[in-house]
Parts: structure tokens; C-alpha cells; sequence
């Protein structure tokens, strides 16, 4: 009788190779020992593909022929597609039994090519992982059916054992791949489990918040500071995102900007992560900027003041000097009441002026309709600022949607814009000025709406397009230059921006602002 082993032995031999998941090709090689010592057989090797994206080749053997190991196999290849479509095993002693001379050829070829007698497909998940092939027995003897079942046995136990050292190595991978990027990427990481225990302390977090991590590991949230703590604990119990918060960190001092998450699973909770900035460069930055914004500011004030106050002060001080010696002229005494006053007054208007832009009024927002608007705006233009006579073509459509403002900021907004355009046609032959308007959709629905003021003047010059929002800038003999300052003020205020488009023949001053959400 032939020689025959029990079907438990790979059972009993194999299972050592199971603890190698940290090398694929160390495990595969002890797979191919413990397959051959387990089914004694002279020549063993396992073809297989350690990634997706990777070619079948042979990743192990035991005594196989030089030119087995340069053969490659892509995932369309016909023996491939073979395994997909029958998944059984392929014996030389079986070959006499295929009815297809094709798939006969195409075995008997993969056979000599492996030097194999025996080739046994190795499966996972509905996919080709690779196969394992066999040569002759340690005895001699051929393969009977009792040994081909102990053979796919021996399959089944590889399959297993390479599937879980493929998914071993792909997770290896992305734990690396994240361990790096979460210990280099530049925020601060703390992240939590479900019990607020901390589980992850990245470098950075160490640096910005100035504790080791291996104080704070395994240790509750509190070990990074109460008041992370508190965010962390909060985003546990909350069903939605926690705005983002700012604080100095009371330890290092730092200017932080925390913002959590919760960690879900598709939809099972794993913990929460913090992400913690540091804004202390930035702030430091900021606020050297605030301070050369607020020294080129007043300068620029002083500048303008002295040169705003001066005339009028000159203007009283040369009254004053001639007044005693004209005080009789009745017509001298006429004209020093008429210009002092008058230039008193232009005092009191750049004081005013200066303080309405330092201290402007608390807004009162409601629904209004925004050409209304306009249209008072025009007229306040008209009497307030004047418009040298220029013509002023208002073109509103009826189907304005209200937006939601301060009626009157807006007026005096629109109005100064307006009062700018007719300054910009002063010279022009045939100056003019159009406000137009109109609304801004998303889809089906309204979400803004744009008022055009566009004249027909010089334009501005390229050099002050950027400054013309700046405090006293401003290209008039007289004034502070604070109209469109406060313009751009006013919209911002309503969550709206402002667009200038200007060249040789004119500019359009675009005014967008968002809808109301109340629409009776």
C-alpha cells in the first residue's frame, strides 16, 4: 500500500509559522518549511502577490528550479483566470481526465514550468491570492485522492495564514503611515477614547502645551489641563461640533486656538481628538502690525488734521490780528462775523466727522427693502454732499428680495458712494451716473443682492486703488478722505463686501449684500 499520513498532521506541524506576521517574506518562507515537512514532498513554493497592485510571483520555495523565479504573473493571465473560474487544484496524475485540450495545455505548461506535480490554488475573500505547488513525494509514490484532500487541507491552512499576514502588513502600514503624520503634521493632537482616558499625545502637543506625553498617556483627559479637559469631556456628551475656542495656556503662556471632533466608526464611537494650534507668532505678529496700522493711523491724522484745521485757524487768526485796528469798518466787522463762524463750523464738522468714524452708531438690523435705499441715498447725496448737476439714472427692479440691515447705515453708505461718483465726472463733457441692482442666485433662491453705482469719470489711478478704503486717503483739496473708509465699514458690518472696477473711462462700485431670511 502506498504510504499514507494522517490528515491531522499539517494540523499538528503548521501552526508555528502562525507567529511570523511582522515579515510576510520570513513567514512564507516558514510556511514553505513547515508544508513540505508537513506533506513530504521534495520541492515546495508559493506564488503570491503581497499587494493589489503587485504581479504573482514566487514569493518562497524549497528546492525549486533557477528558472521558476523569474517567472511573473499578471491578474489577467490565463492561469490566473483558470483559478478564478474552476478553483480546484491541478494534478499531473489528473491531466488524462481534461476534456479541453486548451485547459490541458495550459496546465501541463504551468506544471513543467514549476517542475511541479501538484498545484493547489490558494483563495481569500472571493480572490486569487496565489497557489501553492508541490513536487514528488519523499517516497516516490504518486498522489492519490486521499493525499490531494490533505493537500488542499494544507491550502486552505496557508490561505489563512497569508490572508492575515497581508492584512497584518497593510495595517502595519497605515498604523506607520498615521503614526508619522500625526507625529509630524504641525497642530498639537490629543485624542481620547470613549472613557476620556488619553491615548494619543503627539510631539507637537508635548511642545505646545509644555507636559511629556508620558505623563499624560493612559491617564485621564485632566492630565493635559482642565480647561482641554473640559472641551474634550464636552465633545464626548455632544451630538454635534463644539465651536472653536481660544485661551493663553496658564503653563507655557502660549495663545491657543482647540478645536474637537468626535472619533466615530461609521457610526460607533471610538473617543474624541483635539487639535490644538499655536497662535502665539501670529498673534505677536498681529499685534505689531496693529501697532504700525496704529502709528501710520495717527499720522496720517495728524497730517490730515494739520492740514484740515490749519486753513480755518489762519483764516481766524488773520481776522482776529486785523480786528482792532478795522473795528470801526462795519463792512470788516460783516465779514469776520461771516468767515469766523463759517469756519468754526468747518471745524466742528471735522471734529464731528473724525468722531462719527471713531464711535459709529450701534446698528439696528431688521428687514427693509435695499432700493428704497438706494433711492433715498440719492437724494440724501443731492442735499447733504451735492452732485454738481449730474445726471443720475436709478434703475431698480421690483422683485428685490429684503435684505437684513440697518435701513439708515446703508442710506449714508450708498450716499457717499453716490457723492463720490458725481466728484469723479466734475470735467466730464457729458457726465453720468447709474445705480442699478440685482439679485444674486443660488439654484431656485435669491441669496443676495448687488447695488452697481457706475460713473463715467477718470477712473482711479492705479496707485491708490488699494488705499482708497484706507483713513485720509483721499485726492480732494479739502476733506479727511473718511467716506469710503466708513462705506466699507458699513457693509462689512452686514456681512456684505464691496467691489471697485475702475479704468481711464469710469468706475462701478458694487455693493453686495445677503438676503434676509424673513420674507413677509
Amino acid at each position: 500500500m502506498p504510504e499514507r499520513y494522517a490528515p491531522s498532521m499539517p494540523l499538528m506541524r503548521f501552526p508555528r509559522v502562525f507567529r511570523r506576521f511582522d515579515n510576510v517574506e520570513a513567514l512564507l518562507a516558514s510556511v514553505v518549511e513547515g508544508v513540505a515537512d508537513a506533506a513530504s514532498v521534495t520541492r515546495v513554493g508559493i506564488f503570491s502577490r503581497i499587494r493589489q497592485s503587485d504581479r504573482y510571483r514566487l514569493r518562497a520555495g524549497l528546492r525549486c528550479l533557477p528558472e521558476t523565479y523569474d517567472v511573473e504573473y499578471g491578474e489577467r493571465d490565463p492561469l490566473v483566470r483558470w483559478f478564478e473560474l474552476h478553483a480546484h487544484l491541478i494534478a499531473r496524475a489528473n491531466l488524462a481526465q481534461a476534456s479541453d485540450q486548451t485547459q490541458k495545455t495550459l496546465m501541463r505548461r504551468a506544471l513543467d514550468t514549476f517542475g511541479a506535480e501538484v498545484i493547489v490554488p490558494l483563495h481569500a475573500r472571493g480572490r486569487i491570492l496565489g497557489w501553492l505547488f508541490f513536487g514528488h513525494r519523499m517516497t516516490g509514490q504518486r498522489f492519490e485522492y486521499a493525499d490531494l484532500e490533505n493537500l488542499m487541507m494544507l491550502a486552505e491552512h496557508v490561505s489563512t495564514v497569508l490572508e492575515n499576514a497581508l492584512l497584518y502588513e497593510e495595517i502595519s502600514l497605515q498604523k506607520t503611515l498615521a503614526e508619522t503624520l500625526l507625529k509630524s503634521i504641525p497642530p498639537g493632537i490629543v485624542a481620547t477614547d470613549e472613557d476620556a482616558v488619553i491615548r494619543w499625545f503627539n510631539p507637537t502637543a508635548e511642545q505646545i502645551l509644555g507636559i511629556p506625553a508620558g505623563e499624560v498617556l493612559n491617564r485621564p483627559a485632566e492630565a493635559a489641563g482642565s480647561r482641554l479637559a473640559t472641551m474634550l469631556r464636552e465633545t464626548l456628551d455632544a451630538k454635534t461640533n463644539l465651536p472653536v475656542q481660544h485661551w493663553t495656556d496658564a503653563n507655557t503662556r502660549r495663545s491657543l486656538a482647540v478645536e474637537t471632533r468626535r472619533l466615530l466608526d461609521h457610526k460607533t464611537p471610538l473617543g474624541a481628538v483635539a487639535v490644538v494650534q499655536d497662535l502665539t507668532a501670529e498673534d505677536n505678529l498681529r499685534q505689531k502690525q496693529d501697532l504700525v496700522d496704529r502709528a501710520v493711523f495717527w499720522t496720517d491724522l495728524a497730517a490730515s488734521m494739520s492740514h484740515e484745521v490749519r486753513n480755518p485757524l489762519v483764516a481766524i487768526k488773520t481776522f482776529a490780528q486785523l480786528l482792532p485796528e478795522r473795528f470801526d469798518d462795519a463792512d470788516f466787522r460783516k465779514d469776520f462775523n461771516q468767515i469766523v463762524v463759517q469756519e468754526i463750523d468747518r471745524l466742528d464738522k471735522i471734529v464731528t466727522q473724525i468722531n462719527d468714524f471713531a464711535h459709529p452708531p450701534e446698528l439696528v438690523m431688521k428687514a427693509f427693502d435695499v432700493g428704497a435705499s438706494v433711492k433715498k441715498a440719492v437724494e440724501v447725496a443731492r442735499t447733504r454732499f451735492g452732485t454738481n448737476g449730474t445726471p443720475i439714472d436709478v434703475s431698480l427692479p421690483n422683485d428685490l428680495p429684503p435684505v437684513l440691515g440697518d435701513e439708515a447705515a446703508l442710506t449714508e453708505a450708498f450716499a457717499h458712494l453716490v457723492a463720490n461718483a458725481a466728484e469723479a465726472t466734475t470735467g466730464q463733457n457729458k457726465p453720468r451716473i447709474s445705480l442699478a441692482a440685482k439679485p444674486v442666485r443660488e439654484g431656485n433662491a435669491a441669496s443676495g443682492v448687488v447695488v452697481t453705482i457706475q460713473d463715467n469719470g477718470k477712473g482711479i489711478s492705479p496707485d491708490l486703488k488699494d488705499k482708497v478704503f484706507s483713513p485720509f486717503c483721499t485726492t480732494k483739496a479739502r476733506g479727511m478722505g473718511l467716506g469710503l473708509p466708513i462705506v466699507k465699514r458699513t457693509i462689512f458690518d452686514h456681512n456684505g463686501r464691496v467691489d471697485i472696477d475702475s479704468n481711464p473711462h469710469g468706475t462701478a462700485v458694487s455693493v453686495m449684500l445677503p438676503v434676509s431670511a424673513e420674507r413677509d
